[in-house]
């Protein structure tokens, strides 16, 4: 029994982290410099968000994660990414460069996707606040009712956000495959595009990797709560 237990949490911790430590690995692997590439991930995204009509779109260099924020209507790509002549790099910016793309033909799922996200901040932070208020409610009402319906209720919302990661990916594909792979393939040498279809399917499954996330989250709280 005791076997089986260790091989069960193996596996758990293995489908948690597994996607997250391939991306790590696929984005690493793929970023080795090549200084014969005519630019940079930023000189890329530069050009292709001109060549979109896109020059209102801004471009930054920042220290968190690669993104487009619709909102501000800018592209981020990491420092590496944004200075880096590598697979990696112009693969990113290009995927990055798609969600403006989307952006601009208000694309439906990437639309969904931008609400979505901004729902799962509030859903996650309410989950946390009620979850961790558990213990106070119980104390105050002594109510196993009240209680029970606390915690339903925040796992529930808890819970939500796997689904609302999951929905994310029409739009994460789409920049990817529709639009940035045929774009690198009319800037990048024959042989490096098996590297840079791995670097953008690494892209389009970060919410993948996120979701699993929230669902450690879950059991988190549940092994916190005595579940």
């Amino acid at each position: 029994m005791l076997v089986l237990a260790i091989l069960g949490v193996g596996l758990f911790i293995a489908l948690i982290f597994g996607p997250q430590f391939w991306i790590k690995w696929v984005m690493e692997k793929h970023a080795r410099e090549q200084p014969d590439f005519p630019g940079t991930g930023g000189e890329l995204a530069r050009h292709l968000l001109d060549k979109a009509g896109l020059e209102a779109v801004k471009l930054e260099r920042i220290d968190g994660g690669d993104h487009y924020s619709p909102d501000e209507k800018t592209v981020r790509l990491s420092q590496r990414n944004f200075d880096g002549k590598s697979v990696t790099a112009v693969a990113v910016a290009a995927h990055e460069v798609g969600h403006a793309l989307q952006h601009k033909d208000n694309y439906a799922p990437f639309i969904l996707r931008q609400r979505l996200a901004k729902t799962c901040i509030v859903i996650e932070r309410t989950g946390g606040v009620l979850l961790m208020a558990t213990p106070v409610v119980f104390a105050v009402t002594h109510s196993p009712a009240v209680l029970l319906a606390e915690l339903v209720l925040g796992l529930g919302i808890l819970a939500s956000t796997v689904v609302i990661h999951i929905f994310t990916l029409p739009a994460e594909f789409d920049a990817s495959f529709k639009r940035a792979l045929p774009i690198l393939e009319n800037y990048l040498r024959p042989e490096d595009m098996p590297g840079a279809r791995q670097v953008l399917k690494a892209a389009a499954f970060t919410y993948v990797a996120s979701a699993l996330i929230s669902i450690l989250n879950i059991a988190r709280w549940l092994r916190i709560l005595r579940f």
